[in-house]
């Protein structure tokens, strides 16, 4: 008897340990599932979106797959599982990218997790936790979509807006795991002394990864602070690369600023992934 209830107690916190872990993903559409990570190193728990690919768990079908972080992640998510999709699926038959998953990050503070520099404010800020932020991408969330999911290591970041400078940040970054940065109009004027200093110091491992850089129409007005920008980033790393650079950028004169992130997508991901079958 003794055993039997020793059996049970063991078999009882198994099924509750199972359950919280299955709690924690939570289906929201075909092959798309919302979970809930805790960060150590961000110190609170964030919430992610994942689309798994089309013939994921079809029977006989033990492929792994490149991984796609998406930035402003409640905002894009379905427009970017779309767009990948249909340039990716068998069932559209395009094949300009290989079928990939896409772990979507839910937003708790832009401000803070997308830059990586304070600037000075009337108002009371949270700047500059960007580097925490990649930090919580790298060694956590990645590891957790990596041992959860059948994955390769083949990883592209995504974001626009501070989301797509924080990918040119991670870009610079000698030792990001990421592959491939897809930065859609990035707000580079945030702190542009401190992005020229730094592509003036990248090494060589930064410019052996790809950027695509997406630049919005901001009116007459703006385009310099946005465009001419962009432009001049382009330029530097240009400059600075000895082998030529896999990178692109390109100039969208009919989107604004919140009307570019889909065509930039589609056209970004066709320039990361033109070494596809």
């Amino acid at each position: 008897m003794k055993y039997l209830k020793r059996g049970i107690v063991v078999c009882c916190v198994v099924l509750l340990t199972l359950a919280s872990l299955t709690a924690q993903t939570t289906p929201i559409a075909s092959n798309a599932f919302e979970f809930m990570i805790h960060s150590k190193v961000l110190n609170e728990d964030r919430s992610c979106l994942i689309q798994l690919p089309e013939n994921y768990y079809a029977s006989e079908n033990d492929e792994a797959y490149p991984v796609l972080i998406l930035l402003d992640g409640a905002v894009f998510f379905k427009t970017t599982a779309g767009v990948v999709h249909f340039m990716s699926s068998a069932r559209n038959r395009n094949y300009f990218m290989p079928e990939t998953i896409i772990v979507a990050i839910e937003n708790v503070d832009r401000e803070r997790d997308f830059t990586v520099t304070k600037i000075k404010t009337k108002r009371k800020n949270t700047m500059g936790g960007g580097w925490s932020f990649l930090e919580f991408i790298e060694k956590e969330l990645v590891p957790y979509v990596d041992e959860n999911y059948r994955t390769i290591d083949e990883r592209t970041l995504v974001g626009h807006s501070l989301g797509g400078l924080l990918a040119v940040n991670a870009y610079i970054d000698e030792n990001s795991i990421f592959n491939s940065f897809l930065a859609i109009d990035p707000s580079i004027w945030w702190d542009e002394q401190m992005m020229n200093d730094k592509v003036a110091a990248v090494t060589p491992a930064s410019f052996r990864k790809k950027l695509y850089i997406a630049s919005a129409n901001r009116g007459e007005g703006n385009n310099g602070k946005n465009k001419g920008r962009h432009d001049t980033f382009y330029a530097l790393l240009n400059r600075k690369s000895v082998e030529p650079l896999q990178a692109e950028i390109d100039y969208f004169e009919s989107e604004d600023h919140r009307s570019v992130p889909l065509v930039a997508l589609y056209e970004g991901l066709r320039f990361l992934n033109n070494d596809a079958n």
